[in-house]
């Protein structure tokens, strides 16, 4: 399982998936599919996601199934930008839906 803090421009929101990585092409397509066409991808520690959101985080992890492959932890944008300091955000993924 890996998790990211997805930026956009109505905020951020934190996200799980059982992909092998924090952002790939079929997420960029999920994304996109929700009218998400511009966004910065970063990863975070799953330990830590676990950690802050407690019991929360196992609701989410019990429903995730490989043919479900995306599930969000945190929609309330101002918690998940808070939520993680910029130290232990992982490299940036950008995307941009090309003109």
């Amino acid at each position: 399982m890996k998790a990211g803090l997805l930026i956009t421009g109505n905020g951020a929101l934190i996200y799980l998936t059982s992909h092998q990585s924090f952002i790939d092409n079929d997420l960029t397509e999920k994304f996109k599919s929700k009218g998400i066409n511009k966004f910065i991808s970063y990863e975070i520690s799953v330990d830590e996601a676990k950690k802050r959101y407690g019991g929360h985080f196992d609701v989410v992890v019990k429903d995730l199934r490989e043919t479900d492959d995306l599930r969000i932890l945190d929609y309330d944008g101002n918690r998940a930008f808070r939520m993680f300091s910029f130290s232990e955000l992982g490299d940036p993924f950008r995307y941009e839906e090309p003109n």
